[in-house]
């Protein structure tokens, strides 16, 4: 750690994140092989990354067929004057979206929303455009994933 809470991260970090983003469940002997360094060095780096915070968590990521029934899409919302942080604490309160990121541009926030069906995605639509702040927001369905 560098002064002011800074995490410094080196080429031996960010290789590990890489790996485990390809595979979460990967077995620290396995990473240490594909690094070429020792099972106890992945694992202290491990240890680093998770209580730094740079790794929150593993994930599992399913196939295309898990999800293929529900619908995904992308939201962009433009926020009304200084409502930004109000709007967000709104946003993160609805289960359908799923990430919030803020952008630059024309739209203040970006929210990706999956839902089970048509019926509930129209009720997700209808509770953001009336959240207070809202002001505008145009919806994609994502159709197909490369």
């Amino acid at each position: 750690m560098q002064g002011g809470g800074k995490h410094i991260f080196d080429d031996l970090d960010r290789e590990l994140i890489a790996l485990l983003r390809q595979d979460g469940r990967a077995p620290v002997s396995k990473l240490a092989g594909i690094m070429g360094v020792a099972r106890g060095t992945v694992q202290t780096r491990l240890d680093r990354l998770i209580a730094s915070g740079a790794i929150q968590g593993f994930t599992a990521r399913v196939g295309e067929d898990y999800d293929r029934s529900r619908i995904r899409a992308i939201m962009m919302i433009e926020v009304q004057g200084r409502n930004t942080p109000q709007v967000i604490r709104r946003l993160r309160g609805l289960s359908e979206v799923q990430v919030l990121h803020t952008t630059s541009g024309k739209w203040d926030l970006i929210a990706e929303i999956i839902v089970e069906d048509l019926v509930q995605f129209d009720r997700v639509l209808r509770d953001v455009r009336l959240v207070d702040g809202v002001l505008n927001s145009e919806t994609s369905i994502l159709l197909s994933s490369m």
